[in-house]
């Protein structure tokens, strides 16, 4: 199923990034923003939308348990989550932003959600060398199915600062 809420710029655009900024809602109703490795999946899911996916990697935390992250614990009461992909520069026609929103859940190493969980394993493995040595495979991460996307500025791909 082709991609339908992405067009093929955009998605060129978030596949490049290499960090985008995750925003969620905390439960005092501030947001939390965390920088994170993602991944921009090849396909649509069933109902057409893009999917996202970010790893609870080994890199240092708040917490070593990844399901007691305040970004984890954010969405599992309120599974609203935006990604910012962004590109800077010092050449101000060049600045651009795309904005994802979309259904975040805490997709979990079992039986019934393995054959999607190691194949975004995969995807960020090539997209992140450093993740060679991470032991992701028992580790939750997060998958969100996006519903909405905005955007400005230059989102095409060039030469970047």
């Amino acid at each position: 199923m082709q991609d339908t809420i992405l067009t093929g710029t955009e998605q060129a655009f978030i596949a490049a990034a290499r960090r985008a900024v995750l925003a969620t809602i905390r439960p005092d109703g501030e947001p939390r923003l965390i920088p994170i490795c993602f991944v921009l999946a090849d396909a649509a899911d069933d109902l057409g939308r893009a999917v996202v996916y970010s790893a609870l990697d080994e890199k240092p935390k708040a917490s070593p348990d990844p399901r007691d992250l305040g970004r984890v614990r954010d969405l599992l009461v309120l599974p609203s989550a935006t990604l910012l992909v962004d590109r800077w520069s010092e050449d101000w026609d060049r600045l651009g932003w795309i904005r994802l929103s979309g259904r975040a859940t805490l997709m979990e190493p079992e039986p019934h959600e393995r054959e999607e969980h190691t194949a975004a394993i995969a995807m960020l493995r090539e997209k992140y060398p450093q993740y060679a040595s991470h032991d992701l495979e028992g580790r939750p991460m997060i998958r969100i199915a996006i519903d909405r996307v905005q955007r400005w500025g230059d989102v095409t791909l060039g030469t970047s600062d």
